[in-house]
């Protein structure tokens, strides 16, 4: 059935007229659809960030002319994925997802229906989507189709799915961490029946690829929200795909220092730190080894001896099995090893210069928001005098940073064409000179100078 124009704008009218400013092109690419004669609509995330005040960063468009129809109205057209009814048009250097009106046959593997079905009736694309915020069109003459209560749902707070929801996550389970990512960035909360659902059908996010949970997962733990991965383990999501987040958050503290069980620290953590992605999972694993390392002596206080170095080992098993780049897991890591490093140290320079060498200078800055997102998620206990070391930290790494002293051999004033200008062959035997040269410095900035390490290494080279 396709929806008459005139029942598009009742509904518009139902739910209180809506303008959404679509650009341009957008608006370029609907009228030229529409005066072939078939309908097209904004859809999905556009609609809804509209709906939102948000400026979306994609705009989607669904029609009810064929591919290759929506193909012959542009000159410009890339073949996206035509099985599904999707052809991506290029106006000047950026491209438009169009996709037929469709109904999806079967799912056989949790993700993918077996065959897809053309359908002129934009109702039965819209049923077919995920959640009611996502499932609403709009094009400037018909105003905003909202045929599921996605705008009510906005005005309540409410994740709920289109139509049943064991159907909709059955189609696809991944729908079910989508579902608390959108809590999440959004602050909402997840009606009853959907996440009774989720709960039931947890166990399916099993079929789900690594990279697929990996994208959900950071956009969930960068959210204005990142505690809301507490809901992925009250459903049983973390059990399938995080287990070792399972068992921090059983893991009980009985410490001075702790008022809180290391999952439910590790979550006020992730809030005290930026959105940034790197910071992020930093904190989400930076105590994901204390359950392996979990002592308690004759007073029943609990510790956690060695949990840095063990989380760091398994923050780089956990992150390649859900397919992260090399790069953020060597990232990720050092930090969680560090996490801990210097603490109960008494500010000093030449300490913090073999720890900018040791953690790297462009991990170390990261740092200082790692740790004060974990003395901020513990207990009150001594908590001002922490915050108030690690301040006398930063003003000394500010000072280190002013006076470009040197913890690499990025910037050792001599290299290794110097040496060899000296007559060293290259080799081992070079590298091992630069890294007793760069020592010297660690001790004593003032000694990084090219004179004195050209001279240093000359003694060196006659001692053979």
């Amino acid at each position: 059935m396709t929806i008459a124009r005139d029942q598009c704008q009742d509904q518009c009218q139902e739910v209180g007229a809506i303008r959404i400013r679509m650009p341009d092109k957008v608006k370029l690419i609907i009228d030229r659809i529409a005066a072939a004669g078939f309908e097209a609509y904004a859809v999905g995330g556009c609609v809804r960030d509209s709906v939102l005040g948000r400026a979306p960063q994609d705009w989607d468009i669904t029609t009810s002319a064929r591919p290759e129809q929506v193909k012959a109205l542009f000159p410009r057209t890339v073949d996206t994925g035509l099985q599904h009814g999707t052809v991506t048009v290029l106006l000047g250097k950026e491209g438009f997802e169009v996709t037929t009106y469709r109904i999806d046959g079967e799912y056989l593997d949790g993700r993918h229906p077996r065959e897809v079905t053309f359908t002129p009736s934009l109702e039965e694309d819209l049923k077919r989507r995920d959640l009611t915020i996502n499932a609403m069109a709009y094009n400037d003459e018909s105003g905003l189709v909202d045929l599921f209560g996605g705008r009510e749902d906005i005005r309540k707070g409410v994740i709920r799915c289109v139509g049943n929801p064991e159907q909709r996550f059955g189609e696809d389970a991944l729908r079910m961490l989508r579902a608390v990512r959108f809590a999440a960035q959004l602050g909402y909360c997840i009606e009853e029946k959907t996440g009774n659902a989720i709960r039931k059908l947890a166990p399916g996010l099993k079929q789900i690829s690594a990279e697929r949970i990996q994208t959900e997962l950071v956009k969930l733990v960068t959210s204005p929200h990142p505690e809301f991965l507490r809901e992925a383990y009250d459903f049983g999501m973390t059990a399938v795909f995080l287990p070792e987040f399972d068992r921090i958050m059983e893991t009980q503290q009985n410490h001075p220092h702790h008022c809180l069980s290391v999952g439910e620290h590790t979550l006020r953590a992730l809030q005290e730190v930026e959105p940034d992605r790197i910071l992020r999972l930093a904190a989400l694993f930076h105590d994901i080894g204390k359950p392996a390392t979990l002592t308690t002596d004759e007073n029943g206080i609990t510790h956690f001896h060695g949990h840095a170095g063990v989380g760091a080992d398994m923050t780089g098993q956990i992150l390649r099995r859900l397919k992260f780049d090399n790069d953020t897991v060597k990232r990720v890591c050092k930090l969680v090893l560090y996490h801990d490093y210097g603490n109960g140290q008494e500010p000093d320079m030449r300490f913090l210069r073999r720890a900018v060498n040791r953690i790297g200078e462009d991990a170390f800055p990261g740092l200082f928001q790692v740790k004060r997102a974990d003395i901020m998620a513990q207990s009150g206990y001594l908590r001002r005098e922490k915050l108030s070391s690690l301040e006398q930290w930063q003003e000394l790494y500010q000072k280190f940073l002013e006076e470009k002293q040197c913890v690499s051999l990025r910037t050792l004033a001599v290299s290794g064409a110097d040496l060899i200008g000296l007559g060293m062959e290259p080799g081992r035997k070079l590298g091992e000179t630069l890294q007793k040269l760069l020592e010297l410095v660690l001790e004593e900035p003032g000694r990084n100078t090219k004179e004195y390490l050209l001279a240093q290494a000359e003694e060196m080279l006659s001692q053979g």
